[in-house]
């Protein structure tokens, strides 16, 4: 088949798919549907891949390839992350080997403590990899934090002035970053013979580790305590200092509100205002 007839691909990304992939059939479309990204289940000359291509606005495909050249092979050498096969950063595309298993998100997987458990020991191997200070990491991500607020959004004018003035008060200190995933969860993990593996690297970056947690701290650790004991049995030491997690959970609170406004996702805007109220309580 040619990819010509796909919605959302670009011409460039069409000629080098078409280049990479002379032949390929698509079997299936694995796309979230909220923002312009193709996500694709093909099969070429017998292998099954997945073919990931971002819109114009696109900023996650070169953060995954980067992710893949440099930091997923203590995941691929274990079969628990897919192999990159081909990529073009610049035409934000690139193929991986389809990697077999169950999404756990909405899977009994989902409520296994056993699965959890074997997230933290990936996350551990992601973040043991290297650090190094960056001593403008906080100043950014106060920035970003800010500059969410003064977009389109439907946090109330009280809880925004609020979270204004914590953030006009947060320190600007040096901060250990590690390689993170960047959205870190059961939507984003796929199980196969009860064994867990990793998919979706689109927010990689270099972060605090902490940072890695704050999705399951908002959702599944809150469910069920036991989840997060078995997390932290894998993963090793909590890399949650008080007062920077504070920090880590309001920002991440404000980003999850306002960006699911903006791409329209109502379910995923309420857990972030959900998120902003625990944060400002446990203050």
């Amino acid at each position: 088949m040619s990819f010509d007839g796909v919605p959302g691909l670009s011409p460039r990304q069409v000629d080098l798919l078409g280049r990479w992939l002379p032949g390929a059939e698509v079997v299936a479309d694995h796309g979230w549907g909220l923002v312009a990204t193709t996500v694709l289940e093909v099969v070429h000359e017998g292998r099954r891949l997945i073919v990931k291509a971002g819109g114009e606005q696109d900023g996650h495909i070169a953060r995954e390839v980067r992710a893949h050249h440099s930091w997923t092979a203590p995941w691929t050498t274990r079969g628990r992350a897919p192999e990159l096969v081909h990529a073009d950063a610049g035409a934000k595309v690139l193929v991986t080997r389809y990697l077999p298993g169950r999404l756990v998100l909405g899977d009994p997987a989902a409520d296994d403590p056993d699965t959890y458990r074997q997230a933290g020991a990936l996350l551990a191997l992601l973040h043991g990899q290297l650090s190094r200070v960056d001593a403008e990491h906080e100043r950014r991500e106060n920035a970003k934090a800010l500059a969410w607020l003064d977009r389109p959004h439907r946090i109330e004018a009280p809880v925004e002035e609020q979270l204004r003035a914590e953030i006009a008060g947060w320190p600007d200190e040096p901060t250990t970053v590690v390689p993170t995933h960047g959205d870190w969860q059961p939507r984003n993990w796929l199980v196969h013979a009860g064994t867990v593996a990793v998919i979706d690297l689109g927010r990689a970056d270099l972060r605090p580790a902490m940072t890695d947690l704050t999705r399951l701290a908002a959702q599944d650790f809150l469910r069920d305590p036991a989840l997060e004991a078995a997390f932290l049995e894998g993963y090793g030491p909590d890399p949650r200092d008080p007062a920077a997690w504070f920090r880590t959970r309001l920002r991440e609170a404000v980003g999850t509100a306002c960006w699911s406004y903006a791409v329209g996702d109502e379910g995923f805007e309420a857990q972030g205002h959900r998120m902003v109220a625990a944060a400002l309580a446990s203050r």
